[in-house]
């Protein structure tokens, strides 16, 4: 959707941008939660989760898995929705302060370049299930790990899926 370049997104930084301001962030002594996703259907499980992730900290900066990131980890269908529209359907969101999107598989570099005070992911991960490179990069920049509860019954594939049976009886 070419459309959505036309729009600004405030909240849309690069890395280089961002940063920039986790430098500002640190000197105005607040507290900075990350988490990432692909979040390519916004939908309760989602919402929820960003909304109590939120809590744990000053500012939640959402890395959002690029395009081509997301066709690695889920197959050639998806995303359903391009980034651009990712993104700004996260930039909408009161919860959220900052949106990035990373072209790579895992976020190593992004953590050692933004050095969160906590990283969070929905209770449907565990320590065990982080990537190893993920974990040793938080671990190096001391951020605290959580893991927040999991909405059951909502995820992207049952959502997509449902979508498609719906698609049928047409």
């Amino acid at each position: 959707m070419t459309a959505l370049k036309a729009i600004p997104n405030s909240k849309l930084l690069t890395l280089e941008a961002a940063v920039e301001e986790r430098l500002n962030l640190k000197k105005e002594r607040k507290t900075l939660v990350i988490t990432n996703g692909c979040f390519d259907l916004l939908h309760p499980g989602h919402l929820y989760f960003l909304q109590e992730a939120a809590k744990q900290g000053d500012e939640l900066w959402v890395l959002l898995n690029s395009n081509a990131s997301v066709q690695k980890l889920k197959g050639p269908q998806r995303p359903v929705q391009g980034e651009l529209e990712r993104a700004y359907g996260l930039a909408a969101l009161e919860c959220i302060s900052r949106v990035t999107v990373f072209n790579t598989p895992r976020l190593t570099e992004e953590i050692l370049a933004l050095k969160p005070d906590t990283y969070v992911k929905a209770g449907d991960y565990t320590l065990e299930k982080l990537d190893s490179g993920e974990r040793e990069a938080l671990e190096k920049v001391k951020a605290s790990i959580k893991f927040l509860p999991f909405l059951e019954g909502f995820s992207t594939t049952s959502l997509i899926k449902k979508i498609c049976d719906a698609a049928d009886t047409f």
